[in-house]
């Protein structure tokens, strides 16, 4: 009930501001269990989607979404569990990933949608990356769900970062046709299996959105961008003490 009233206020308002357009909606089964796998180009994908669909799609969040402290921390908790976003413990032996998967699988037991995002983070510059072999192929073969594809189309460009108020634009979303892995149920455990699955996936994602496709992971190129900056700002450091100096 709870979800309901969220997604009709935050759905609503949504739609009625950003107009986004969507393809694809008769490839969303009206029940049973799928996996929506997306690219994933900002934070407000995971809002948009849902907004989109009738039934109620379920993403993993960070558990400190929901265990901040003060008024902001419940009412930043009440928003996230209002939309569908699911809480992941990343403590342990084995982190977020072993947590999210355990999340995705039971999620799919209960004949619902799971949305998750290959890439595991955010694209940095609006290119399409390498799928993480782990979460969306353990969950579509241990479980035997389909899995649809997802694009979503200039969600980066509504609110860029640096930029306190979102650009008023239609970003959309294309859904693609259900693609199904029940020919390696149970095959989880093999490393080759899983990078075939999420190969396919992503090859499928990269034709829905157009978006130019890079063979490493986000978080690398992440990792490389940050490199890079700090590189050069210390560069500029180095050249402003040589000018005082001067």
């Amino acid at each position: 009930m709870f979800y309901g009233a969220m997604k009709l206020s935050v759905g609503g308002a949504l739609k009625l501001t950003f107009r986004p357009w969507v393809e694809g909606l008769e490839n969303v089964p009206a029940e049973g269990p799928a996996i929506l796998a997306s690219n994933h180009l900002s934070f407000s994908d995971s809002f948009f989607l849902p907004a989109m669909l009738d039934r109620k799609v379920t993403f993993i969040a960070k558990q400190e979404y929901f265990t901040t402290p003060g008024v902001k921390g419940r009412l930043t908790a009440a928003f996230f569990k209002g939309v569908g976003q699911l809480p992941v413990d990343r403590s342990g032996s084995r982190g977020a990933g072993e947590a999210a998967i355990k999340a995705g699988i039971d999620v799919i037991k209960r004949g619902e949608l799971f949305g998750i995002y290959p890439e595991g983070t955010r694209s940095p510059d609006g290119r399409l990356y390498r799928g993480k072999p782990g979460g969306l192929a353990r969950v579509a073969l241990a479980t035997g769900a389909p899995v649809l594809p997802v694009a979503m189309i200039d969600t980066e460009k509504i609110q860029p970062p640096g930029k306190v108020m979102p650009k008023l634009m239609r970003p959309g979303i294309r859904i693609g046709k259900p693609l199904d892995f029940s020919r390696y149920h149970g095959m989880d455990g093999d490393r080759f299996i899983l990078r075939s699955v999420t190969d396919e996936v992503m090859y499928e994602i990269m034709k829905l959105s157009g978006q130019e496709y890079v063979d490493v992971y986000a978080t690398a190129a992440k990792r490389q961008i940050a490199d890079a900056e700090a590189t050069r700002k210390a560069a500029e450091r180095e050249k402003d003490k040589h000018k005082s100096g001067a």
